[in-house]
C-alpha cells in the first residue's frame, strides 16, 4: 500500500539503477471499474514531462520507481480521455462519499498493488493525510490512525480540470443509491459548477427530483446551464407546478426555449399554470391528481388505479367527479379508506361529499393556512363552475408557512 504524496517527487531509476528523472505524478484510467487502475507515471526531466508506462516499471515504493528498461520514449506527455492524474485532479478536491453521504476534501490518494497492477483503492480524508504531505519524506510512515474512504464509494469529485472529458463522474448507479433529498444537500455543498455535473450525471427522473429538492435559484442556473434538450427532459419529469415556478426564474428566452421543446401533454400542464399569479392558490397547485366518476365501484376503482400508466406522486386522496368526462368535484376519498372499503360500494356511496377547498384566486398563504389549521395532506382548488383545476400538496404549502431558513430543511413528503 502507498500513498500518491510518497510517490510525487521520488526519484525514476533505470535498470542500471541509476536515477534520471522524478516522479511527477501517477496517470490511472477512469472507467466502470470501482478501483482505478494505474496506468503508468509522468516523469519529470529537465523540464520536460513525458509518460512511463506501467508496464516498463518493475518496482515503485516510497524511494521512487524502477524501470525494466533503459529505453524511454521522452514525447512530450499529453493526456487521453478517461485518463486522470491523482496529484493534479484529485488532491485538494471534493468528492462525494455516497455511503457516508457527505461532501469531504481529499487529502491524499491510497494505491494498492492487487499482484498484476497497482489500483487506486481509496481517499485520505483525514489531517493525517495532509501532514503526511506536509512532512519530509519517510518521516510520516504509514502507521498513523488514518481515514481511507473507500474508492467504491465515491459518487462524484469535483476537479476544475478542463481536460479530463471524464470529469470522475461516478455511473449514475452510485448517486441513485441515495435519496434525492440527500443528493440535492449534497450537490449544494459543492461550487454551481459542479452541481450542474452531479444532476447531470442521473437519469431524467431522478434529476427532476433531486432538481426539486433544491431552491428555485440552482434549479434556474443548473437549467441554464445544460443542453437545451437535456433540460427540457428534466423538466418533463418535474412536477408541473414545479417546473413553472423554475420558468418564471429563468430568463424569457431561455424559459420559452425549453417550454417550446417540451412535449406536447406536459407542455400543456405547464401552460395551465403558467396563467396565475405565484402567491394565489392557482399558482401553488400542481394539476398531478387522481380523478375518477362517482358510478365507478370501489373494486373497479381500484383495478384503474393499478392500470394507470403514470399515477402522481401524491395519491393520499382520489377526487371523485360528476361523470366519466366532467371535472366537476363532487367528493373525495382518501386512499385508506378505498382499500378498507366493501369492492361492491359505489364511490357516491362512500365519499365524503364536504371537504375543504381554494379558489386559483385565493390568496396562497390562505390555502396554506386552511391545510395546517384542518391537517390535510392535500387540499383541492376548485372554479367558479365547481371544476377541480389541481390540488395544493401540504409540502408546498408548508413553503408558504415556514419562515425562509427553516424552508431548506424540509424533506418533500410524496418525492
Amino acid at each position: 500500500m502507498l500513498y500518491v504524496s510518497q510517490i510525487i517527487g521520488s526519484p525514476i531509476k533505470d535498470a542500471r539503477n541509476e536515477k534520471f528523472a522524478a516522479i511527477k505524478d501517477v496517470l490511472v484510467r477512469y472507467g466502470s471499474e470501482d478501483y482505478p487502475p494505474v496506468v503508468g507515471v509522468i516523469a519529470r526531466l529537465r523540464r520536460r514531462d513525458f509518460f512511463v508506462s506501467a508496464k516498463n516499471i518493475t518496482a515503485i515504493d516510497e524511494k521512487g520507481a524502477r524501470l525494466s528498461s533503459a529505453k524511454l520514449d521522452l514525447t512530450p506527455f499529453e493526456r487521453r480521455e478517461g485518463e486522470v492524474l491523482l496529484g493534479k485532479d484529485v488532491l485538494d478536491n471534493q468528492l462525494i462519499d455516497v455511503d457516508g453521504k457527505r461532501v469531504v476534501r481529499v487529502n491524499d490518494v491510497q494505491i494498492i498493488d492487487t499482484g498484476d497492477r497497482w489500483r487506486v483503492s481509496g481517499a485520505d480524508v483525514s489531517f493525517q493525510g495532509f501532514l503526511r504531505r506536509l512532512m519530509p519524506k519517510g518521516f510520516y510512515g504509514n502507521d498513523k490512525a488514518v481515514e481511507v474512504l473507500d474508492w467504491a464509494d465515491v459518487g462524484y469529485l469535483a476537479t476544475d480540470t478542463a481536460t479530463v472529458t471524464v470529469k470522475l463522474k461516478s455511473s449514475k448507479d452510485k448517486l441513485s443509491r441515495l435519496h434525492p433529498v440527500e443528493i440535492a444537500q449534497l450537490a449544494e455543498s459543492l461550487s454551481p459548477v459542479h452541481r450542474t455535473e452531479v444532476v447531470e450525471s442521473l437519469d431524467d427522473e431522478i434529476a427532476a427530483d433531486t432538481l426539486e429538492e433544491m431552491s428555485t435559484e440552482a434549479q434556474a442556473r443548473i437549467l441554464e446551464e445544460m443542453d437545451d434538450e437535456r433540460a427540457a427532459d428534466i423538466l418533463e419529469e418535474m412536477s408541473p407546478d414545479d417546473a413553472v415556478d423554475v420558468l418564471s426564474e429563468l430568463d424569457d428566452d431561455r424559459a420559452q426555449q425549453l417550454f417550446d421543446l417540451m412535449e406536447d401533454a406536459e407542455r400543456a400542464d405547464v401552460a395551465e399554470l403558467m396563467h396565475f399569479e405565484h402567491d394565489t392558490a392557482g399558482g401553488l397547485m400542481t394539476t398531478e391528481f387522481v380523478h375518477v366518476p362517482q358510478d365507478l365501484s370501489v373494486g373497479e376503482t381500484i383495478v384503474r388505479l393499478r392500470e394507470m400508466a403514470e399515477t402522481p406522486n401524491m395519491i393520499y386522496y382520489l377526487y371523485v367527479v360528476e361523470q366519466e368526462d366532467s371535472w366537476k368535484l363532487v367528493g373525495l376519498i382518501s386512499l385508506r379508506s378505498l382499500i378498507l372499503a366493501d369492492p361492491r360500494l359505489k364511490l357516491s356511496e362512500m365519499m365524503r361529499k364536504e371537504f375543504r377547498y381554494a379558489h386559483p384566486s385565493d390568496s396562497a398563504d390562505e390555502a396554506a393556512q386552511l391545510i395546517s389549521e384542518y391537517n390535510l395532506l392535500a387540499l383541492p382548488v376548485v372554479d367558479d363552475e365547481g371544476d377541480i383545476a389541481g390540488i395544493i400538496t401540504v409540502d408546498d404549502a408548508m413553503e408558504v408557512l415556514l419562515p425562509k431558513n427553516l424552508q431548506r430543511r424540509l424533506p418533500r413528503l410524496f418525492g
